[in-house]
């Protein structure tokens, strides 16, 4: 705030000097109290200034909306409430700082000193050896902004007077839409905290909690006197379960479940006091999955566990009939950087200390720090539907009408081939919608190397960038979400849950495979691509095989140009080395999904090759089973659930051959040929004996 049109500061014998300051150039009033010789020294380096004697003000003077010299106040809490709603009006808050004497010695307390929030300056910390740090921003910088109150006592009648004021910032002040964030203008009522304490028994997210009570105040979004974070500190301090035995309790049931599957991994910290600080957890048959489907994951963080008000952090992949696949599971105190390393650093050993190729996250910088630290070879990217769904709260407001508009045009842009082309569009849509000084769409630009489609097309992402994608994943952890229960209870619940998804994969794998699969093109490549991939990978491949037809390929000295018939330039440089097996297209298609592009196909056509090229037919996009934890166990209980599944999967072909006699004759084809193979393989996995035990139990 600005003093320099001050006209009546309704002072006796008060001076007034205005200096500017050299580096600033800002406005510097400073007022004090010649009766009181002693100075505030936030940095020993404050300049005051002598009033002269006779301050003589009546105690109305205390609703002045300025702070003065001789201003009379009852209590020093009096005058700190009064330069706090000072502070607010003016974008900045305060603290107290230092005092002078002590209640109940001597003369006890003389003197208050009330600074500005940005007071000071933060001592380094020194570095502590294997111990990360946090790094956490300071807002202090030495400003010099202060209050100072003297108890005078006159007879026999004591009062706190001002004798000093500074009001010059050396940083810039809030807007008032702004500081209502400062710390010191948060506040939860008690009406408020038993609204928030009735609401969470319900079950509802923070955020919900935070919308329904904006409803209920009539407040627009986010103007509510407190955050989101406010109320969860405020819901962990609700918690009435001794944390003590809660934790005891829940290692005690992971401890279990380890003893039940040796293969079921978790890991844990606890704090100073022995409390549970971060668990991280992860199951046999996730880990087997992790092993094939493990290249690109989704570390979903935007959940968190309501029962115990904790960052729940979901690590989920897709397999080769793209199923979501869930690989871990991690429970946070604190979300800064010590936490994301140990939960990254868990993640890592849990399967066996390989990293993925590609990780997907919300936008989080400390999340993004530990991902650098401890991924250094993993590419890090935003998961798209993350960052759309923050745009209604971002832009709807602000662009009204034409956000429907601007959501197309982004759409547009993320979907485009050529980086140079999205840097030129970025620039027009930014132009168009008048959006220069909007913060949310410069971090967008900032950050779009880690989410625009231009950028991200030489790393494999498994297809995860696609927003229908997040429907079936969230489907998923709603599962296990949904009941609020105690965190002892919740890594069962994970465990219910993952297991339906096993049996629910399994049959969807076997209903895909005893699909018809349609032959669109008749070529060689096309019936060797359906006869090793998934129904699932070959209809995203026979997708570019059948655009591949519309291309013309043209030799050059370095390759193939491969366009449209339609088009008469432009198109795709094609590499490829028949001697060798290798071919790459300048689209980058299979570096991004694993399936070949249609340029690439088109090459290979016009080549007389009547096979893809092995190479080109991932693992992971292949006709491989998913039920790994029933096909690499070997003892008789597990044969016997093998033989069960075997006797579902043929009633279950049965069942479907019989709708036709073209399906019937394709059944007792394959089925006689597939019978003569298993009759050619000697029985060694078990002996007669474990057998005959198994068929008598079935």
């Amino acid at each position: 705030m600005h003093l320099g049109n001050i006209t009546d500061l309704r002072v006796l014998n008060i001076r007034e000097e205005q200096k500017m300051s050299d580096d600033a150039g800002q406005m510097l009033l400073i007022y004090d109290d010649p009766s009181d010789h002693r100075s505030l020294s936030l940095d020993d380096a404050s300049s005051t200034e002598e009033s002269p004697d006779g301050n003589s003000l009546s105690l109305e003077a205390m609703n002045d909306a300025i702070p003065y010299i001789g201003q009379r106040f009852l209590t020093h809490d009096a005058a700190y409430e009064f330069y706090s709603t000072f502070a607010k009006r003016g974008g900045f808050s305060i603290r107290r700082h230092r005092t002078e004497g002590k209640d109940g010695v001597g003369k006890g307390l003389t003197r208050r000193y009330f600074v500005c929030h940005r007071a000071g300056n933060t001592p380094v910390k020194t570095q502590s050896e294997g111990k990360p740090q946090r790094n956490r921003r300071s807002s202090r910088c030495g400003c010099q902004a202060y209050l100072r109150i003297s108890k005078i006592t006159e007879l026999g009648s004591t009062e706190w007077r001002v004798t000093g004021f500074a009001d010059h910032h050396n940083h810039p002040l809030l807007e008032p839409n702004q500081v209502r964030f400062l710390p010191a203008y948060r506040s939860i009522s008690d009406a408020d905290k038993s609204r928030i304490l009735m609401f969470s028994k319900t079950g509802i997210s923070v955020q919900q909690m935070m919308r329904l009570m904006e409803l209920e105040k009539c407040v627009e979004p986010g103007f509510l006197p407190f955050t989101e974070k406010d109320v969860r500190n405020l819901l962990q301090s609700f918690k009435k379960l001794d944390p003590e035995d809660e934790n005891i309790d829940f290692l005690r049931m992971c401890q279990s479940i380890k003893e039940k599957d040796p293969n079921f991994k978790f890991e844990f910290t606890l704090d100073a006091n022995d409390k549970l600080e971060n668990i991280a957890w992860s199951y046999a048959s996730s880990i087997q999955s992790y092993e094939i489907f493990g290249d690109a994951v989704v570390f979903d963080t935007t959940h968190r566990l309501s029962a115990v008000e904790m960052p729940l952090g979901i690590w989920v992949g897709v397999n080769n009939y793209g199923v979501p696949c869930f690989f871990g599971c991690v429970l946070l105190r604190d979300e800064n950087l010590r936490s994301w390393s140990w939960a990254l650093q868990a993640f890592v050993g849990f399967m066996n200390g390989k990293a993925p190729q590609t990780i997907l996250t919300d936008h989080n910088m400390c999340l993004k720090e530990a991902i650098d630290g401890e991924m250094p070879s993993t590419k890090h990217a935003l998961c798209i539907w993350m960052v759309v769904g923050k745009f209604p709260s971002w832009f709807n407001a602000g662009l009204g009408e034409r956000y429907n508009d601007w959501k197309a045009e982004f759409y547009r842009l993320y979907h485009l081939e050529s980086v140079e082309e999205f840097e030129m569009g970025w620039r027009d849509m930014v132009n168009s919608f008048g959006l220069h000084t909007n913060r949310h769409i410069n971090n967008l630009y900032a950050s779009r190397s880690l989410w625009s489609l231009p950028y991200l097309r030489s790393h494999f992402l498994a297809g995860m960038t696609l927003t229908g994608r997040s429907k079936a994943i969230n489907a998923f952890i709603q599962r296990f979400l949904s009941a609020q229960t105690r965190l002892a209870h919740f890594v069962e619940q994970v465990a219910v849950a993952v297991d339906f998804k096993d049996q629910a994969t399994e049959q969807q794998t076997m209903q895909q495979n005893l699909q018809n699969i349609s032959l669109k093109t008749g070529a060689p490549m096309e019936s060797h691509a359906a006869s090793v991939l998934t129904p699932f990978a070959f209809s995203k491949l026979q997708e570019q095989l059948v655009l591949a037809a519309h291309y013309a390929s043209f030799q050059m000295e370095d390759g193939y140009l491969v366009r449209h018939h339609t088009k008469l330039d432009g198109g795709r440089k094609v590499y490829w080395v028949p001697q060798e097996g290798i071919i790459s297209c300048s689209c980058q298609l299979f570096e991004f999904s694993g399936f070949l592009c249609r340029h690439a196909l088109r090459v290979l056509s016009t080549g007389n090759c009547f096979q893809v090229p092995d190479r080109y037919l991932p693992l992971r996009w292949r006709r491989i089973s998913t039920s790994f934890s029933k096909t690499f166990r070997s003892n008789a209980e597990d044969h016997g659930e093998r033989v069960q599944f075997l006797q579902n999967l043929v009633s279950t072909l049965v069942s479907e051959s019989s709708k036709s006699k073209e399906r019937l004759e394709i059944a007792t084809e394959q089925t006689s040929i597939l019978l003569s193979r298993i009759r050619e393989q000697p029985i060694s996995s078990l002996t007669l004996r474990d057998i005959s035990s198994v068929q008598r139990h079935f």
